[in-house]
């Protein structure tokens, strides 16, 4: 699995260059994001990473969003948009197989 890493910000202002960069990774086999670095963030981080989970997609492939920072995965709470990012990192429940 090969994964890139974010930068410590990802704000409307760097939001379209922060995208392009991700969807060329994502293209070159990228399987997800490390945001382990990300302090700086608004809204604009939630759609950069739902437009490259989109892309994964596209392209058949899982995409893992790793180290999510809380206020982040708050902020997608409030949006409504929290499942959509980690639905894929979820383990099914004990005793229930995963889907095939």
């Amino acid at each position: 699995m090969s994964r890139f890493a974010l930068g410590t910000a990802l704000t409307h202002a760097s939001a379209k260059s922060v995208l392009a960069a991700g969807l060329a990774s994502i293209a070159g086999g990228a399987t997800g994001v490390d945001c382990a670095a990300l302090a700086e963030f608004d809204s604009s981080a939630l759609a950069v990473l739902l437009a490259w989970q989109r892309a994964a997609e596209a392209r058949s492939s899982a995409f893992d969003i790793v180290n999510v920072p809380e206020g982040l995965a708050s902020l997608a709470a409030v949006y409504g948009v929290d499942a959509l990012l980690t639905a894929r990192r979820r383990s099914p429940p004990e005793g229930v197989a995963a889907p095939l």
